[in-house]
């Protein structure tokens, strides 16, 4: 039995779910599909499907032995592609997790550039600011900011970034600009609920926490970003979440004497995978796409 395309089939009967249309797909008859299911079935000495009157569905271990059969596919096909050259470009599917507002403001109005030098390439992005298990989502990279939580992660820098005290000018106007770290116990400070509410600030080697309270706790950045927006308050956050308000004067940003943490912009790949070259391009695309926005206008 070929290994490979036992695996391809078995794909196929659980994407469609059905024998006759993974048939159909394969261009072979039923009885050819069923046959292989059934070798690997005993190969495995498992039983990897189960059958109802709505179709077919994968066991438990059926659907182990999906997704890791989804990956094997996926890395056979990029090493034929390396050996190859791939001299016309990337080709199949990509799969990006990143910050749902980092990848609005700087990644996507870029993509049509990428996608032009790829255009038998795909890309799926998912937009969440937690991290997901790359290996269970089938995730090719993920970018994400900050500390990473796991050690062993597969994981290259592709910038730090800066972060700031945000507010826009209305609500300084109503509320006063706070003059030191200790000034922000008299705001309305929105609070990202990823982060810690002491904030940490830094000047002339001496440094100084503060406990920052406010009447609204936000888990993703697109809702502090609509708060701040909506003058409610200020807000520690990367300049990467204001840059285009930033730019406008529609933010501005206080206490800039005192500096803060800065904040690290990773590409993470699955562990235990062989990094796709189409991983790796997107991580190089990703990372020229921060050095032009951090390079000074000519």
């Amino acid at each position: 039995m070929d290994r490979y395309q036992a695996m391809a089939t078995f794909i196929r009967v659980v994407d469609t779910g059905s024998f006759s249309a993974a048939a159909r797909q394969s261009g072979v008859g039923q009885p050819a599909v069923s046959k292989t299911i059934a070798q690997l079935e005993a190969r495995l000495q498992v039983s990897l499907l189960i059958r109802s009157t709505h179709g077919l569905t994968p066991t438990e271990a059926g659907q182990s032995f999906y997704d890791r059969a989804q990956n094997a596919i996926r890395e056979a096909d990029e090493a034929e592609l390396a050996a190859k050259g791939a001299g016309a470009g990337l080709a199949g599917r990509l799969r990006v997790s990143a910050a749902t507002t980092f990848t609005r403001l700087h990644i996507i109005p870029e993509l049509p550039r990428f996608l032009a030098e790829h255009p038998h390439l795909t890309i799926e992005i998912i937009l969440d600011d937690r991290m997901i298990d790359l290996v269970a989502e089938g995730v090719d990279i993920s970018l994400r900011m900050g500390a990473l939580a796991d050690s062993t992660a597969v994981a290259r820098k592709i910038t730090t970034g800066k972060r700031s005290v945000l507010a826009t000018p209305a609500y300084l106007e109503r509320a006063g600009t706070p003059g030191s770290p200790a000034d922000l116990a008299n705001h309305e400070a929105i609070i990202y609920s990823q982060l810690p509410s002491a904030w940490s600030f830094l000047r002339n080697g001496t440094a100084v926490s503060v406990s920052v309270t406010g009447r609204l706790r936000v888990s993703a950045a697109e809702g502090l970003r609509a708060a701040v927006l909506a003058d409610m308050g200020l807000t520690i956050a990367s300049d990467w979440m204001f840059a285009p308000e930033l730019e406008n004067g529609a933010v501005v940003r206080v206490l800039e004497a005192w500096s803060l943490p800065s904040i690290d912009l990773w590409a993470v790949f699955p562990t235990g995978r062989m990094m796709t070259a189409k991983a790796r391009q997107f991580a190089d695309f990703v990372e020229s796409i921060m050095k032009a926005a951090e390079s000074p206008p000519a």
